[in-house]
């Protein structure tokens, strides 16, 4: 199916010419034995861009994640975060395979904790209790359709913590979709946490890679981490310049996907079986509810698959569309033309 329209994640994206030709062209050396420039000169960027002292590139978000896991905590702690978070539903379990730690789950709305559920969450002082290590928190948030968390309410959240003493990182796979969808730069939104990751294998389009990023002491822990998680790479300024060419020249073009998102939502909610409030759409992430009541999900992105078009299913009764660079106006009709054969 590769003609096929790809709307399954904007983690599909294929490296454009530009972009191959610095990965071609990229200066390496062994990162381990005596660093790799590339590497480190992406380091640099993504840090400064980040608005943190320094950053570490790492070959995936999940790593990302459980490094910043691993520094913060130690096994027997607990970690608060909100019931969808991406790092206890879709990390593999990491919490508690890699670091033993234990997960408390908050609801959210939309995704968003309020300061005052945070701080009623933090455990006491008490031998019996399990002592709270971290809160993560995520922007966007995935679970809620690319939802940008308000500004204020993230920090609120954080603050909870911080003021407790419990450090807080930030999972910020898509961090670059709430800047363009906020005109809040990064560095504004990850003022208020101890460390944060940064995906740019997502709607950024660098094949491989992510950031986490933090305080110099944190980084330096956190190679650590990256070491006994067998992250540390030789000659990665090859894939570094990818992720370095998307951070400097693809963030801009994510309003596209955001505005193709919204198109596609509008497109859908107008038939009947398909709803998608186009107001809901914030970033490039449709959450569409399935209302045909012979199919569940699942056998529905099957059907669209035979039109052509690869969507994912996401739980019994909703389909995940996701847009980025590598789809456009011509392959949202084609979505539109599948829903209304399919219904």
């Amino acid at each position: 199916m590769s003609d096929a329209s790809d709307f399954r994640s904007d983690t599909v994206t294929l490296p454009c010419a530009d972009m191959r030709r610095a990965m071609a062209e990229a200066q390496v050396g062994d990162d381990v034995l005596d660093g790799d420039p590339t590497v480190g000169e992406l380091e640099r960027f993504g840090a400064e861009w980040l608005g943190k002292q320094a950053a570490l590139y790492v070959p995936s978000g999940t790593m990302a994640n459980q490094i910043a896991v691993g520094v913060w905590t130690r096994p027997g702690q607990e970690l608060i975060c909100e019931a969808e978070a991406h790092v206890f539903r879709w990390e593999g379990g990491a919490l508690g395979s890699n670091h033993g730690v234990q997960s408390l789950t908050l609801q959210g709305d939309r995704g968003a904790l309020s300061r005052a559920q945070v701080e009623a969450a933090i455990r006491p002082d008490f031998i019996h209790c399990a002592t709270t290590g971290l809160l993560c928190l995520e922007q966007t948030h995935m679970g809620s359709g690319g939802r940008v968390i308000p500004l204020e309410q993230l920090e609120q959240a954080a603050l909870g913590a911080r003021d407790a003493g419990v450090p807080v990182h930030l999972d910020g796979a898509r961090l670059a979709n709430a800047v363009v969808a906020s005109g809040i730069p990064a560095e504004r939104w990850t003022r208020g946490f101890d460390s944060v990751s940064l995906c740019l294998s997502k709607g950024l389009g660098a094949p491989v890679g992510s950031l986490v990023a933090g305080s110099d002491d944190f980084v330096t822990r956190a190679r650590h981490e990256r070491k006994r998680l067998g992250g540390w790479m030789r000659q990665a300024g090859i894939i570094a310049a990818g992720g370095l060419f998307a951070l400097k020249h693809n963030v801009g073009r994510l309003a596209e996907d955001h505005a193709l998102a919204r198109s596609l939502a509008e497109g859908l909610n107008a038939l009947d079986g398909f709803r998608c409030p186009p107001e809901a759409v914030e970033t490039n992430i449709a959450l569409v509810e399935v209302d045909l009541p012979e199919w569940s999900a699942a056998e529905v992105a099957e059907r669209f698959g035979a039109f052509g078009v690869r969507v994912m299913a996401l739980g019994p009764g909703t389909l995940r569309f996701v847009t980025h660079k590598n789809v456009g106006p011509a392959d949202v009709e084609r979505v539109i033309s599948a829903a209304k054969a399919i219904a």
